[in-house]
């Protein structure tokens, strides 16, 4: 998880996000000797560096890679962002900003078109997908990488930018002049699959329980009387903000804890529980998850688990159970570091072990496994779990080491994330099984009743 701030800490799972206020407590670094001498000795490094390293480094560079270096040794999710890399965070935390409207790439050197959004500037203007984009208001796209070709065409609404256009078939470039609009990231996709509604989260942004909510009116209303439930997809869902996480949860569910989290110090505990009234009326809910749901996405997934309000099929999830703070540095950026745990409602600590299905399913397509390749939150260096056990390791003898909080172990032979190929159930296995299932359950519980 994250915390962010906009004159107050706000809380981000990744991966989260909640208002959290954050007293400063006003004491004093407390240096010893040693200490001092170990900066001192970082001092004489960097103006040794500075000065007679081969290549010239600039010092910006060199006090941005030791914070980094500093952040990394404690945990993955503990990093440094500099002014640009805080402000592109804050746009997909936001899910809005100025632009035009297009999901884009690098070919060849250009910018390709991969698709436009329906009802932006781009769509509206006639922008196709496979058409490159060669020029940005006469500046040559070649030569630029991605990401410095998306912030020319990001900027301030209602100024207008000229696209030098490239498109296959037609013989000659052509510039094309866009107004910029706001743009909104749809994180929550969704779909009647005859009598059952299926919601897919991408990421947990600032709309996306609004997204749920609203899709999920909307189908209960297109399906009638034969609603029979909801398939909710988080796989692939690398996690959002927090306060998302708990108000998605909170939709299904009508009393109980969704999450808490617990920090370094015992007074560092906050515990947020769900309000009367579930959206679906009681019906039916199965979670898809795997190797690719992480942070938010495992807390829902654990939450509606816990209290048995839905069953979560699929692979076992990421494994991140930490929360991150995001602390504004004065305009130069911002400070991420990981600053607490969170608990399923049961307790559960899902840190590098995830959430495991209540049934399990692969996804029909096999996939070879690259060495080397990322597959949960176990496999990062220092994850927390690591360090818990470094420190007691650690321990001088005659003192107690750090408790360590009790986690099951990691389940062996953990699944890569399964990539699904295509939204249509038909080359969609673990939908096709959840769907059926669905079904299943419904007719079950209306032969119950009769």
């Amino acid at each position: 998880m994250l915390k962010q701030s906009k004159g107050k800490m706000r809380l981000l799972v990744t991966g989260a996000m909640l208002a959290f206020m954050m007293t400063p407590t006003g004491a004093a670094f407390a240096a010893s000797a040693q200490t001092y001498e170990q900066l001192n000795l970082f001092g004489d490094i960097f103006e040794r560096v500075r000065n007679d390293h081969v290549v010239e480094a600039k010092d910006n560079e060199l006090i941005e890679a030791a914070i980094n270096g500093m952040l990394a040794s404690l945990d993955p999710h503990s990093s440094f962002l500099n002014a640009d890399a805080y402000r592109e965070m804050q746009v997909q935390t936001r899910g809005e900003f100025g632009g035009l409207g297009i999901e884009v790439t690098m070919e060849n050197g250009v910018v390709k078109v991969v698709t436009p959004i329906d009802d932006t500037p781009a769509a509206k203007a006639g922008i196709q997908p496979g058409d490159y984009i060669t020029h940005l208001d006469g500046k040559q796209v070649m030569g630029m990488n991605l990401r410095e070709a998306v912030d020319l065409m990001r900027g301030p609404v209602n100024t207008d930018i000229t696209l030098g256009v490239v498109r296959e078939g037609k013989a000659e470039p052509f510039d094309v002049v866009l107004k910029r609009a706001v743009i909104t990231v749809q994180s929550v996709r969704a779909r009647r699959e005859k009598d059952v509604a299926y919601i897919r989260i991408t990421a947990f942004n600032e709309h996306t329980n609004d997204g749920v909510v609203e899709n999920l009116a909307k189908l209960k209303k297109e399906i009638g009387k034969n609603f029979q439930g909801v398939v909710l997809d988080l796989r692939n869902n690398p996690g959002g903000l927090l306060d998302q996480a708990i108000a998605v949860s909170d939709t299904f569910l009508d009393r109980g804890e969704i999450v808490s989290t617990r920090g370094r110090h015992n007074d560092d505990i906050q515990r947020f529980s769900a309000s009367k009234g579930d959206l679906t009326g009681g019906k039916p809910v199965i979670v898809l998850i795997n190797g690719g749901s992480a942070s938010a996405s495992e807390i829902v997934a654990g939450a509606l688990q816990d209290h048995r309000r839905g069953i979560v099929l699929g692979t076992t999830s990421f494994g991140k159970g930490s929360v991150q703070t995001i602390i504004p540095l004065s305009g130069k950026g911002a400070l991420r570091m990981t600053t607490a745990r969170y608990f399923t409602p049961s307790g559960r600590s899902i840190q590098a072990t995830g959430i495991e299905p209540d049934i399990k399913v692969e996804q029909a397509k096999l996939e070879v496994v690259e060495p080397g390749r990322l597959r949960s939150e176990a496999d990062l260096p220092s994850h927390l779990e690591a360090l818990l056990k470094k420190s007691k390791a650690d321990a001088p003898e005659g003192k107690d080491a750090p408790e360590k909080e009790p986690v099951q172990d990691a389940p062996d032979g953990k699944a890569a994330p399964d990539k699904v190929s295509s939204e249509t159930q038909a080359s969609d296995y673990q939908l096709s099984y959840a769907l059926d299932l669905l079904r299943g359950m419904s007719l079950m519980a209306q032969r119950a009743m009769n």
